[in-house]
């Protein structure tokens, strides 16, 4: 067994009126994050995409070994692919494959199979959880936690897009194994989700439903 090593770690020494001050300004900042469906067509510049991929890949995780994979598409060639495999899933999806109740919980948000977002949009994310690999993406090693470190490093790929000024969408047809094949990733890599990313159109909107957000006292136990 390899010798386990630890290297110092330290935080910023603040007072508790920082601390407060530090996280009420991120809580104000992220509390405007909104998913976006309307995209201009605008550059964004590719250093913002890669800064926030790198900020997701600090997210903690099983055995650090760091379980998930960004392919990063901007080749409008690719989001049109992209494009029309998902709303071929989605036409599935409204025209019988949901059921009533999932349907009635989404009509708040005005959604349907059309998703031009996804050519739109000039970046698109995939992120992909993989099963195995380990540290050293030997496809072999098996991976502990994916789900959860994968669902954290997206959290932080959001709000890191969201600080930057991004408007961000998260998308998930389903299934969505052609996502595997688009990319060329290897079949030991699940498909969890896109990330759509960009700019606002001018004339953008979100659903009122979406500003509802439960209260502190719903979402809180204090024990």
């Amino acid at each position: 067994m390899r010798p386990h090593q630890t290297l110092p770690y330290t935080l910023p020494d603040l007072t508790d009126a920082e601390r407060i001050a530090r996280a009420t300004a991120m809580r104000e900042r992220l509390a405007t994050r909104r998913s976006c469906r309307y995209f201009a067509d605008a550059p964004v510049p590719r250093q913002v995409i890669e800064h926030a991929i790198l900020a997701a890949g600090s997210a903690p995780n099983g055995a650090n070994h760091q379980p998930w994979h960004f392919a990063v598409i901007s080749s409008p060639e690719t989001r049109r692919a992209i494009r029309e495999a998902a709303e071929a899933e989605e036409r599935a999806f409204y025209a019988g494959k949901a059921s009533d109740e999932w349907l009635d919980a989404l009509k708040d948000l005005g959604t349907d199979a059309d998703k031009p977002f996804l050519e739109t949009a000039p970046w698109l994310i995939v992120v992909f959880a993989q099963r195995k690999g380990g540290i050293e993406e030997d496809g072999k090693t098996q991976n502990y936690y994916i789900n959860e470190s994968v669902g954290i490093a997206c959290g932080l790929l959001l709000a890191t897009l969201h600080e930057a000024g991004c408007a961000t969408l998260t998308h998930t047809p389903s299934p969505m194994g052609f996502l595997r094949k688009i990319c060329g990733r290897p079949e030991h890599e699940k498909p969890l989700m896109i990330v759509v990313t960009g700019l606002p159109a001018p004339d953008a909107t979100v659903p009122a439903h979406a500003v509802r957000k439960k209260p502190l006292e719903q979402i809180t136990s204090w024990l």
